[in-house]
């Protein structure tokens, strides 16, 4: 039931302001918009956005959430925070007070990171939610186009979707050109063929379509089938420019909620709260960074990560300013770098705050976890790797099989790192759009030791062709075989299959 006023909330609002920026966050303007359980709900559909183009998939998850919600399977978020400038965030209008001053605090963190982490700097907050409403509108008026209509568009925005994650997941690695990869492959040629120089087959190197293989799948079709109508290819353009604005989101995951957590409890810490506000406020802290039995909860990996890198820095400065419990986790750390000959973290004369703020702007999860993640952080948190695995009956059972206090958190680490953010999402490129030279595109699957879900590839491959109009070939490595899954023309699946060389 609240417990306040607007002018409470806005109060508190400012002091939680002053208070990020005194502490040295640098965030976007920020809005903040009171809604009741049924607006939360259309906005978690909506991925947070006010505006989104109509989709049946975006009803069903509504309708999935409201469900779950009202039979008390699952709750609801506390906040929803959009990448925008300003940035616009959603509070529930039904929480405490003190629940309100902490998600407010948790937004200030979001703000400031998507501000400055290199991951968003592509996304133009200024334009997004402009951008978002255009969209809408756009893909509206395709749907009451009597030449369209809802069904095609619908059909079409599948197809989108199915294939909207294959994409080059780091934005901010610099793409090159055609004209430069057909550079590269000249000078590639060149080097290689010496004295045998063929004219004829570097001309037929340089028709090759694509020049190299081609991660971009949505952008490609879109580019390079003729056969699509103008909506068609600028339903596949609003798809592709929404799930680049998303991917940063995915990457940062860990690091997000991490620092947004880190920050709010920072920031609340010196609020100088009353004292049953500082009593719900530990109890809420500890629910938003309790662990979960059988998975892992991004507020508390992030969270544990980055206090221990400003433990370590700031010990590093002067062991005496830590706290004794930080000063055990420093021991252990320390110690780790010695016994298992751990790469321990540059150790400049910078403080814990001023790394944290280096590591904000400089990593996604990835690289955050791989440099900064270190054994005796992974036992603090008892991290294990868990299979599931037959047993000598022939069934099924799950079993640990690393955990972080013995050499097993080589693997543990690595388990890990493949399956964060788009890391557990398989990577298909476009090997040749013309493929026994009538027009069939060749996919690859690029493995990295995990096999591709035959049966999903299956369906998804008729997305494709269904973008693409013309056969479509998917080469793999199934259970040790090459297997090769083609869609006709007349859309008919074949699956063939050898022993891999």
């Amino acid at each position: 039931m609240r417990n306040y006023q607007l002018q409470d909330l806005h109060d508190w609002a400012e002091r939680a302001s002053a208070m990020a920026q005194e502490f040295g966050l640098d965030c976007f303007p920020q809005e903040f918009e009171i809604c009741d359980h049924e607006q939360m709900l259309g906005y978690m559909s909506y991925s947070g956005m006010p505006s989104h183009y109509p989709h049946w998939s975006y009803g069903k998850q509504f309708e999935k959430q409201k469900t779950m919600y009202d039979y008390g399977v699952s709750g609801l978020p506390y906040e929803m925070v959009i990448n925008s400038n300003p940035c616009l965030a959603y509070l529930m209008r039904d929480n405490s007070l003190l629940l309100q001053v902490l998600t407010i605090a948790h937004v200030y963190g979001h703000n400031d990171f998507f501000k400055n982490n290199f991951t968003f700097a592509h996304t133009q907050p200024e334009y997004v939610l402009p951008s978002f409403k255009m969209h809408a509108d756009r893909i509206r008026g395709y749907v009451e186009d009597p030449g369209i209509g809802i069904e095609r568009v619908e059909a079409m925005i599948d197809a989108a979707h199915a294939l909207s994650l294959q994409c080059r997941r780091n934005m901010q690695i610099k793409r090159s050109s055609p004209d430069q990869v057909r550079e590269q492959i000249i000078r590639n040629y060149e080097r290689e063929a010496g004295d045998n120089y063929d004219e004829d087959e570097l001309r037929r190197r340089l028709r090759h379509n694509p020049p190299a293989p081609e991660e971009n799948l949505l952008e490609f079709i879109r580019d390079n089938n003729p056969e699509l109508a103008e909506w068609q290819r600028d339903i596949i353009s609003i798809v592709v420019a929404q799930t680049r604005y998303f991917i940063p989101q995915m990457e940062t995951k860990i690091m997000n909620e991490g620092w947004a957590s880190y920050w709010h409890h920072t920031i609340m810490s010196s609020l100088d709260l009353p004292q049953d506000m500082h009593m719900e406020f530990l109890v809420r802290h500890a629910q938003v960074l309790r662990p979960h039995p059988g998975g892992l909860n991004p507020y508390h990996l992030g969270y544990k990560v980055l206090n221990a890198i400003r433990i370590w820095y700031d010990g590093a400065i002067d062991e005496k300013t830590l706290r004794p419990d930080e000063h055990s986790l420093f021991v252990k750390m320390r110690e780790d770098f010695e016994r298992r000959d751990a790469i321990p973290f540059d150790t400049r004369d910078v403080s814990g705050t001023q790394k944290l703020f280096q590591v904000r702007e400089a990593d996604r999860d990835k690289s955050f976890l791989r440099q900064y993640l270190t054994p005796a952080i992974m036992e603090d948190l008892n991290l294990f790797e868990f299979e599931h695995r037959r047993n000598h009956r022939g069934q099924r059972v799950g079993m640990v099989t690393n955990t972080s206090n013995t050499e097993g958190w080589r693997h543990v680490k690595e388990s890990l790192l493949a399956n964060i953010g788009t890391e557990s999402l398989p990577v298909i490129k476009i090997e040749d759009a013309g493929f026994d030279g009538v027009g069939t595109l060749l996919l690859r699957h690029y493995s990295d030791g995990r096999e591709l879900e035959a049966s999903y590839a299956q369906y998804t491959l008729k997305y494709v062709k269904q973008l693409w109009h013309r056969a479509v070939r998917l080469e793999a490595i199934i259970a040790g075989k090459e297997t090769a899954f083609t869609v006709d023309m007349e859309g008919k699946l074949d699956t063939k299959q050898r022993k891999a060389a």
